[in-house]
């Protein structure tokens, strides 16, 4: 098979989708999962922290860091767009562990949100998300498209 071409990486904001949760859920290596209010009830009561979600400035930080991350690493940043609970990237980078784009891309995000929004916060992200491999560039053009502006269409397009 073809290496991908790039890689769509999605992780929500700590604690706005739980284990659990009323929408289904991904469980770590066992995939989709249907609504377990139990368990969503028990993630709850054990976060540290109040469930993240960023405001406008927040978004904007989150997202000159992935670019500045991305320009740094030598990676080829696609598309970005940060939403209030959760964040969508679509990255180039050839020879690149995509988990660790994902822990870079974390890491650094949560040091420019602790210097420039909340330095008391400690939990920003969910622990993990979901990273997607693109083959080709009709479906990298489609992800893109996706990225920038199907998240401000949701509502409008049903």
């Amino acid at each position: 098979m073809n290496d991908p071409i790039a890689f769509f990486i999605t992780w929500p904001t700590y604690g706005t989708w739980l284990p659990g949760d009323p929408r289904g859920w991904v469980q770590y290596r066992n995939g989709w999962q249907l609504p377990d209010p139990d368990r969503a009830l028990d993630c709850r009561i054990t976060m540290t922290d109040d469930a993240c979600r960023l405001g406008e400035a927040a978004r904007r930080v989150v997202e000159n860091q992935i670019a500045e991350t991305c320009r740094h690493r030598g990676w080829t940043l696609f598309a970005v767009n940060c939403r209030s609970t959760h964040l969508h990237v679509i990255i180039g980078a050839a020879d690149t562990d995509p988990g660790r784009i994902r822990r870079d891309l974390k890491s650094w995000c949560t040091r420019r949100l602790k210097e420039c929004v909340d330095p008391d916060r400690e939990q920003w992200w969910a622990e993990r998300g979901s990273i997607r491999w693109i083959f080709g560039d009709d479906n990298l053009e489609t992800a893109i498209l996706y990225v920038r502006d199907a998240q401000d269409r949701k509502d409008r397009d049903r």
